[in-house]
């Protein structure tokens, strides 16, 4: 006998999946913990698999819930798509997006062209900059929502993801070897250059800078030429580009992510479909990694 999926039950999996956390999703969900526990147990009873395990870091998807998740996920967006279009409620006006540099062209680019081609009537306007000036644009409203890349620590926004900070330079370069060592930043605003000169500083490194204007593009042509180092997250690592090991010659740095933050008063529709659409791209990101 053919049996449907609820899709309740399948909401509930993959925030759980999302959140590693019964608890953190039952606080998305506006559910109780037990409740969310009993759909989890729901689902595994119509699937008859297991779909979570537990680690010393909470909870992990079993190879049948890596199966599922993907799947999942889709079926939600068709489900959510279906209402919409059928309820006449397909989502348009504007959004305006703030996002740091080095994202928009790496870990974003894949959630900018699935959304504007999931909501074609929707006006897009991206705004890039570093992540304290688009804190300060959300704060005065001038955007609707940023992916905003912050210290691993306490936040007031959603984490995405946790990323490493490390060093690049050009491959079989000799930069990192040069005293005082050249450092290219984007922009003295950039989130990562308190991390990057307290780590200098505690390491007992002389630094200069070579260039420092905002245009990522020209960070990147310094760093290709062995002209300087850069700190990048991992992730976003071009692959002609070297991570450079951080040992006697380069300071360890720490860990950082990327948050997203919406503003205090009522979220538009339009930037709360790219809010999910945010959150479902990186989580696929995490779970390719």
């Amino acid at each position: 006998m053919i049996r449907d999926l609820d899709m309740t039950l399948i909401r509930t999996f993959v925030t759980t999946a999302d959140k590693a956390s019964m608890t953190a999703a039952a606080n998305a969900l506006h559910l109780t913990q037990g409740a969310v526990s009993q759909q989890i147990k729901r689902l595994e009873e119509v699937l008859r698999q297991s779909l979570f395990e537990r680690d010393r870091r909470g909870l992990k998807l079993t190879r049948i819930g890596e199966r599922l998740l993907d799947k999942g996920r889709r079926l939600l967006q068709l489900n959510d798509d279906i209402l919409a279009e059928i309820r006449g409620k397909t989502v348009a006006g504007q959004v305006r997006i703030g996002v740091p540099y080095d994202l928009v062209g790496t870990l974003l680019a894949p959630v900018l062209k699935a959304y504007a081609e999931a909501h074609p009537q929707v006006e897009i306007s991206l705004v890039c900059a570093s992540s304290p000036e688009l804190a300060g644009a959300l704060a005065a409203g001038t955007i609707d929502l940023a992916v905003i890349e912050e210290r691993v620590g306490p936040t007031a926004g959603e984490c995405l993801l946790v990323d490493r900070l490390v060093w690049v330079g050009a491959k079989g370069g000799t930069a990192r070897l040069k005293r005082p060592l050249p450092v290219s930043i984007v922009a003295d605003t950039c989130a990562f250059r308190p991390a990057v000169l307290a780590a200098l500083g505690e390491h007992g490194l002389d630094w200069r800078t070579v260039f420092e204007n905002g245009n990522i593009d020209a960070t990147t042509a310094t760093v290709r030429s062995d002209l300087a180092v850069t700190t990048w997250l991992a992730s976003t690592v071009p692959a002609d580009l070297d991570i450079l090991s951080s040992d006697g010659d380069l300071p360890a740095l720490p860990n950082f992510s990327a948050n997203l933050h919406l503003p205090m008063h009522a979220v538009a529709p339009a930037a709360q479909a790219f809010a999910s659409y945010i959150r479902e791209g990186l989580a696929r990101h995490r779970q390719a990694a």
